[in-house]
């Protein structure tokens, strides 16, 4: 498939939370236009009618460090190479504005497809707040 990764590609408030939705994950509807402020740059891909079939973003502080986070391909196009191509071109974004170190946190079951795309797998951790 030849679709063009955007960097910084005008998204509308709704059609990351749709895209969010088509994956199973929480729309999180309260997160955008907010996000696009504070992350440092996201990319994204549009199908054959403009519509939002591919979204990543990477934020920190834009100096030494970046967090690649919410790399989501629609179900209709995963396995075709898309999430390869928007991880790289990310990486390559990060690598021209001086990010000399970028993490990611994924599901054991994703680490092939991130090593073949370039990261090393190792540990970590991650903690959240509780609820309720």
């Amino acid at each position: 498939m030849n679709v063009d990764v955007r960097m910084n590609l005008p998204i509308e408030d709704e059609e990351v939370p749709l895209l969010r939705e088509t994956v199973g994950w929480a729309r999180r509807d309260q997160d955008y236009p907010l996000l696009f402020e504070r992350c440092t740059f996201w990319a994204g891909m549009r199908g054959e009618n403009e519509e939002l079939i591919a979204f990543g973003y990477l934020c920190g502080m834009g100096l030494e460090h970046g967090y690649i986070e919410d790399v989501i391909v629609h179900p209709s196009y995963q396995g075709s190479g898309i999430g390869a191509k928007l991880v790289k071109r990310l990486l390559v974004e990060a690598e021209t504005t001086g990010i000399e170190i970028v993490t990611v946190t994924f599901d054991t079951k994703h680490a092939s497809f991130y090593q073949r795309c370039g990261f090393t797998y190792g540990g970590g951790g991650v903690w959240r707040i509780k609820n309720g």
